[in-house]
């Protein structure tokens, strides 16, 4: 069994994937996946034609608290999904002077990716509009915009992914998702430290969780894709099903540079 962990940039990986999938190699291919839906679904299905394994290194599924969240929701303890709401505070202000100051759209496409595959991952595909905004925050150095904001209208629900990349004090990650049996809750100081609660009808639970988002994370993607291919199903972080997280993203996209929502 050969498997590449390919690394490199987006515009550069997708002839790197193309290669290794004709090469029989099994794929993880780092975040984002592809810059064009249309290239991700042509590597998706020469996979498939090829009886390979092609997933993505969305490592934030396996931060505890949010595999935590995702696995309640799975596990029908909260019920229907009606709202997802992610809040994170954090200084992303160190990027000035470093090549991901070229990055127009930083926050959410290179970091807000993992917010909308974690919102894919406990919606599915019930998403139809997604309205957005970015904004430079005042004072801040870094060149592209530090603050986004999305509203994503969903079919039974609502969702709001807030960042406010220019906070120097003060940080803060909250995630809840709400359900019509219970609500899923986790906050903390950052994205390693995190404390999750589970509402339900039953009470509340307050799960003792382990491991770090980093490096565990990165593990986690390696990890569920070597268990895969020995197991020949489809990963849980299939480049098909990450489909559907780029496109949540690049519809909010769409709409930060449009100024209106955008349909998925």
């Amino acid at each position: 069994m050969s498997v590449l962990d390919l690394t490199a940039h987006p515009d550069v990986r997708l002839d790197l994937m193309r290669r290794a999938l004709k090469a029989d190699k099994h794929v993880l291919s780092q975040k984002p996946f592809v810059e064009n839906l249309d290239d991700g679904r042509e590597l998706v299905e020469l996979a498939e034609r090829r009886g390979l394994k092609l997933a993505v290194n969305q490592n934030g599924r396996w931060a505890p608290h949010l595999a935590y969240i995702r696995e309640a929701v799975r596990a029908g303890l909260i019920g229907d999904v009606t709202g997802v709401h992610v809040e994170i505070r954090w200084n992303h202000g160190w990027i000035a002077g470093t090549s991901f100051e070229a990055m127009d759209d930083l926050i959410l496409w290179d970091f807000g990716i993992h917010w909308f595959d974690f919102l894919a991952s406990v919606i599915g595909d019930r998403a139809s509009s997604v309205h957005a905004t970015a904004a430079r925050a005042a004072g801040q150095t870094a060149r592209p915009p530090l603050l986004a904001q999305a509203l994503v209208t969903f079919d039974g629900g609502q969702a709001t992914l807030v960042f406010d990349g220019a906070t120097r004090y003060g940080a803060r990650d909250s995630t809840s998702v709400v359900g019509a049996k219970g609500v899923a809750f986790s906050q903390g100081p950052d994205l390693g430290h995190q404390a999750v609660e589970l509402y339900t009808e039953a009470g509340v639970a307050r799960p003792l969780l382990t491991g770090a988002w980093f490096n565990d994370g990165f593990a986690g993607a390696m990890g569920e894709l070597l268990c895969a291919i020995e197991d020949n199903r489809e990963p849980l972080n299939s480049a098909r099903g990450n489909l559907l997280s780029l496109k949540l993203c690049q519809a909010a996209l769409r709409s930060v540079h449009s100024g209106i929502p955008s349909p998925v």
